[in-house]
């Protein structure tokens, strides 16, 4: 094999952590070109629409699943959190990167943390996790939808339309863009549970070629193997799409490894949440044990009804 072509997204992001992956092969394997095959995904062109209206952040995926299935790309790198539990035929997601700073990260420029927000004041986020678990702590606030690319955010937020707005730390981060914020509070696990494979990379290759398994199997990281396949069972278990009001989050803590859930209503209410560790040698039931016990609870009805309270004012009851 001479060559193989990484498909990935166009954002400054998704070019950073493909770049990043390029890296990687081109010093394991330095015999070996890489390519980039750059596409614009769906849902990077529907900008005027919550994620969950137009189908969750497979959205984010699904181009580039569709140049893999046509010959024209190898390999493709996506961010782990926007990738949905179903993998089409022909397709395998067979590595994980070594997950990095799972933290959500509240900016402002003009308050220094969430506890010093006014009453009423407005927040930027697309995603209902973050709403559920915000309007939890502070159902005084104002949450509103906040799409675009990273830059684009940044952007809304020094304009004043948000008087803050919470996003992912680790993509801030790689890309350098917080050093310009005034204002930048790191929000602990334990008041903002993050989503299923949030900080870890995924890598998608074609089925059927041994060389391109054994390439993308190098980059694979098994402790974080093991903790997203349980929350990407849990979250498959219980049917729930990538842009649901579902926090879960695996950590493995020497022989024992913990899952910790929240579902709710995007309101901060109904909320169910529930923690269970195992025995490391038993991770691979346990997403599913706490997806029973979570049913068990009336999580379904929950997810049910989750967007249609979150987007009542957004779309109209037909369509």
């Amino acid at each position: 094999m001479e060559k193989i072509v990484i498909a990935t997204r166009r954002s400054d992001l998704a070019l950073w952590q493909a770049y990043n992956i390029k890296e990687k092969i081109e010093n394991s394997y330095p015999e070996i070109k890489v390519e980039l095959n750059l596409i614009v995904s769906n849902g990077d062109k529907v900008l005027d629409k919550p994620l969950a209206l137009i189908g969750g952040k497979g959205h984010f995926t699904k181009e580039l699943e569709d140049e893999m299935l046509a010959g024209n790309a190898d390999i493709a790198v996506h961010s782990l959190k926007d990738v949905p539990t179903f993998i089409p035929e022909g397709l395998e997601l067979v590595a994980i990167t070594k997950r990095e700073d799972q933290s959500d990260v509240f900016l402002s420029h003009k308050y220094k943390n969430l506890k010093e927000l006014p009453q009423g004041a407005v927040v930027g986020t697309t995603s209902l996790r973050r709403r559920m678990q915000l309007l939890k702590i502070r159902p005084d606030l104002v949450v509103k939808d906040l799409r675009g690319n990273v830059n684009t955010r940044l952007r809304k937020l020094s304009d004043g339309e948000y008087d803050g707005i919470i996003l992912a730390y680790i993509g801030l981060f790689r890309l350098d863009l917080l050093k310009d914020i005034p204002f930048v509070e790191k929000l602990p696990l334990s008041m903002m549970i993050p989503p299923m494979g949030q900080a870890a990379l995924g890598i998608e290759i074609v089925c059927g070629n041994p060389k391109i398994r054994e390439i993308a199997m190098s980059l694979n990281h098994e402790p974080t193997f093991i903790a997203t396949k349980v929350e990407r069972d849990f979250i498959a278990k219980i049917g729930a799409g990538c842009s649901a009001p579902v926090a879960c989050n695996a950590t493995i803590n020497g022989d024992v490894i913990t899952l910790q859930t929240m579902i709710g209503y995007p309101n901060g209410t109904n909320i169910i949440s529930k923690t269970l560790s195992v025995d490391i040698k038993e991770y691979e039931t346990l997403g599913e044990k706490m997806a029973t016990l979570m049913v068990e609870d009336g999580v379904l009805d929950i997810l049910r009804d989750a967007p249609n309270l979150a987007f009542k004012d957004t779309r109209p009851d037909r369509i």
